[in-house]
């Protein structure tokens, strides 16, 4: 043992004893999560301590009840969402990163055939195939052309080109239909999970909002009946 021993507590809710920087004083639990946890324990105690895992537990209850309220019966993107909270964990993430592990050898080839095939360089080779396949055909080799007009071979190969290259494209374009499907489910469950504890704080705040106001005024109160007594004791 050290010379300074970690000062612990108990959670009255789990009954586990843990240190107090992983608990939280009873006291400041307010707003809709106090009215689960008393809903849940009626023994609560303001005066105890409650762990942040079970303090989290009952938020995620909340929030799970304002969205229903909102939103109705949540499918599995929002029930992430409030496992999220529950759990304590991030909803962003680097999709980039999860989409490449998830490609195959012949979803990286695609990729960079279509990446060549809309580009510029596909354009210009092309072109640059194309007459010189025309010119060996029509000037150069004018006697033994091996494809003399109306290039029938160079018609066959282009359009051998054009049906792969249509379905490879396809297989890309809809990989980025995933991708892009990926990220805006994410975006959603961020925003969701924003909004929900941007909902939470702002109901925690009006109460402590409140609860000052209505401190102030019992002081207020207070100084009044002071200052009346002193007007007494002058006369």
């Amino acid at each position: 043992m050290g010379i300074h021993s970690v000062h612990k507590e108990n959670c009255q809710i789990c009954l586990q004893e843990k240190p107090l920087d992983q608990l939280l004083p009873g006291s400041l639990v307010r707003g809709g999560v106090l009215k689960i946890i008393k809903k849940e324990h009626k023994d609560w105690n303001p005066d105890a301590y409650i762990c942040y895992s079970c303090l989290n537990h009952f938020r995620a209850d909340y929030v799970q009840d304002m969205m229903e309220k909102d939103l109705g019966k949540l499918d599995s993107i929002e029930k992430e969402v409030v496992k999220s909270i529950e759990n304590n964990l991030l909803l962003s993430e680097n999709l980039n990163e999860e989409y490449e592990k998830q490609l195959t050898f012949g979803d990286r080839i695609a990729d960079k055939v279509a990446d060549f095939g809309g580009s510029w360089k596909f354009i210009i080779w092309s072109l640059v195939i194309l007459s010189i396949w025309i010119i060996s055909n029509t000037v150069v080799l004018l006697w033994k052309p091996f494809d003399p007009y109306p290039f029938i071979l160079l018609n066959l190969v282009l359009s051998m080109l054009a049906a792969l290259q249509a379905p490879i494209i396809m297989m890309s374009q809809n990989r980025q239909e995933e991708r892009d499907r990926m990220r805006a489910e994410n975006d959603y469950q961020v925003n969701l999970k924003a909004e929900m504890e941007i909902r939470a704080l702002t109901e925690k705040m009006d109460l402590l909002l409140h609860n000052e106001i209505r401190r102030f005024m019992e002081v207020q109160k207070i100084q009044m009946d002071m200052l009346n007594e002193l007007r007494e004791n002058e006369r």
